[in-house]
């Protein structure tokens, strides 16, 4: 077990844990201070600052989180970094609600700005950066399918219903339990199937077997990937690797814990920014989930200039699906718990865009190949999203 820490914990990846800890120790101690009237240069520096770390922290999330996937397979690899940010997310956010203050839609703020972002900006720069290097790519579709029937549903669950059947675009007590409930049975049933029977509709196609159900598409050219029938079970690697993988989920977890916290400490600084700037309050939001799933983004990118398309599918629809998955049911929770409304509906526009971006992803992904011109259009959806923020 110490051979295998030595070997995970370089010099870079302590340094890293020791920079994002430290950053994090340094904002609370200077608290008085940053939350006092700074003047804009200085400011300015503080927010770089937290950039530059955060930053430097996300490569090496990259780092444990690419070794874990070629370590584990798919979707196992993607699925331990996914619900690594997303629980972190899903925890702080419900930390802000049992807060004080009046946080009523902070759900659905957080959770509306991570779908424009991961359906759009990410999958869209994604798919150019893929397109453009391989022309076109050829997902599982099958894979791509469920993550898009349970974004659909989890989508109305969250955004629409609660206006139409609800009060003040807040679910009643007798609603929101049943649908927190089903929530987390259809979200659970998911992973079990995800990690299990369906394992290989979450796998590049030229990783499943000919015949298989979950083959989505004739195989690209071979990249030297070993077959589904080559690869070792998950038990077996587990069995053999599993002090390897223990630390490396460690190390993962310790440099994504303190680009979370970062990112929201640092919201009130974007907040003092953005209004000197004149601009809308609503791009912090923004922002700061951009920063959160920052890892996320990076690793997509790479992947899909590798021409791993369907991993881009399983770390932007699998974060997407665990986002929802586990954050309505967890801010329904506290809500029914501590009296407080959780105003999930959606405006007319968000929901309009919302549904364009739905559309737009099930004409990109159920056809044959995914190209550069579809990332185009997704990038193009979102730059509108952005738009309806400042026009609003």
């Amino acid at each position: 077990m110490t051979a295998h820490l030595r070997a995970v914990f370089t010099p870079a990846v302590l340094a890293r844990i020791a920079l994002g800890w430290g950053a994090f120790a340094a904002v609370l101690l200077l608290q008085p201070v940053l939350s006092a009237h700074l003047p804009a240069p200085a400011l300015l520096a503080v927010l770089a600052g937290i950039v530059v770390v955060i930053v430097a922290c996300a490569f090496g999330v990259v780092g444990q989180a690419e070794r874990l996937a070629h370590r584990l397979g798919d979707p196992y690899g993607t699925l331990v970094l996914t619900l690594s940010i997303v629980l972190i997310e899903v925890i702080l956010i419900s930390a802000v609600m049992l807060g004080p203050g009046e946080h009523a839609s902070i759900a659905r703020d957080s959770v509306m700005a991570v779908s424009m972002i991961i359906l759009n900006l990410v999958v869209g720069v994604a798919l150019l950066v893929g397109g453009m290097r391989h022309g076109g790519m050829r997902p599982n579709r099958t894979g791509v399918s469920a993550y898009l029937s349970l974004l659909v549903v989890l989508s109305a669950l969250a955004f629409v219903l609660p206006g139409t059947i609800g009060a003040d675009g807040a679910y009643a007590p007798g609603q929101a339990i049943p649908v927190a409930a089903l929530t987390v049975v259809l979200y659970a049933f998911f992973l079990y199937r995800q990690m299990g029977a369906q394992r290989g509709d979450f796998q590049e196609v030229d990783a499943v077997p000919a015949g298989s159900p979950g083959r989505g598409g004739a195989a690209p050219a071979d990249r030297g990937t070993q077959t589904a029938a080559e690869r070792p079970s998950v038990t077996a690697v587990l069995t053999e690797h599993r002090a390897e993988i223990g630390a490396r989920v460690l190390a993962l977890v310790l440099t994504v814990l303190p680009i979370v916290l970062l990112s929201h400490d640092m919201a009130s600084l974007l907040d003092d920014a953005l209004d000197r700037a004149g601009a809308p309050v609503a791009l912090s939001g923004i922002l700061i989930a951009m920063i959160v799933f920052l890892p996320e983004t990076i690793t997509a990118i790479r992947a899909a200039h590798q021409g791993e398309i369907q991993r881009v599918s399983n770390l932007c629809h699998g974060a997407l699906v665990s986002t929802v998955g586990l954050t309505i049911p967890a801010v329904l929770t506290i809500g029914m718990l501590t009296g407080q409304p959780v105003v999930l509906a959606e405006s007319a526009t968000n929901l309009t865009l919302l549904a364009v971006t739905l559309l737009l992803t099930v004409t990109t992904f159920t056809g044959r190949k995914v190209t550069a011109l579809h990332g185009a259009a997704h990038v193009l959806v979102f730059m509108v999203y952005g738009l309806t923020v400042f026009s609003g």
